[in-house]
């Protein structure tokens, strides 16, 4: 275990952003590692407007996804607490964060948790964009100093794992479960969808 954190803290200095580092480049790193995140419910909210059972199907697929992993992850923090790298003194910390559980990065775990619901729903071109993202927000994570580069690897594990859970299961009520929630957002909404302001 010790030589394992030995390699985290290596691996973290290595990628960390150093004193010399432009100050365009480190803004640039501390909004793909804050901001990108807030892309991810306009996304999801994005396909379920655009209509359709297959995109809001794999949009509600994604999201199961990604709230079993955030669950998932809240208990391995209260389970092992880990502490962020600005906590223990070790290299430079770019922006500020509530020193909470470093590992796993929630970051990372809700991108690969959409990522892969929607690449499990069909939407592969989403998908497979997503997971991108994912790995530029959970590089500039380290980067800016908020998290070790093993947060990452157990976000992706994390992630995985929950997808082998909910797939199946999403596979047997997916259907069902996303006919009944367009039934009440239909309901809901009746107004601006008779109107045609958004889609049935």
């Amino acid at each position: 275990m010790h030589a394992i954190q030995n390699l985290n803290h290596a691996l973290f200095l290595l990628l960390n952003a150093g004193a010399t580092t432009p100050r365009w480049w480190i803004d640039l790193a501390v909004f793909v590692a804050n901001d990108l995140v807030y892309g991810v419910p306009v996304l999801l909210i994005g396909l379920w407007l655009a209509g359709g059972p297959s995109r809001r199907g794999a949009a509600l697929l994604a999201f199961a996804i990604a709230m079993a992993a955030l669950g998932a992850n809240q208990l391995i923090g209260l389970a092992w607490y880990q502490p962020r790298p600005f906590v223990i003194g070790l290299g430079h910390t770019w922006t500020s964060h509530v020193p909470d559980a470093s590992f796993p990065s929630d970051h990372l775990t809700l991108f690969t948790s959409i990522g892969l619901g929607l690449l499990f729903g069909g939407l592969k071109r989403v998908g497979a964009a997503t997971l991108v993202v994912g790995l530029l927000v959970g590089w500039a994570r380290v980067y800016v100093g908020l998290h070790f580069p093993l947060d990452m690897a157990g976000s992706l594990m994390v992630a995985t794992l929950c997808s082998a859970v909910i797939v199946p299961l999403w596979q047997r009520m997916g259907v069902a479960c996303t006919t009944r929630l367009q039934s009440v957002y239909r309901l809901v909404l009746a107004r601006p969808i008779a109107r045609g302001i958004l889609r049935a």
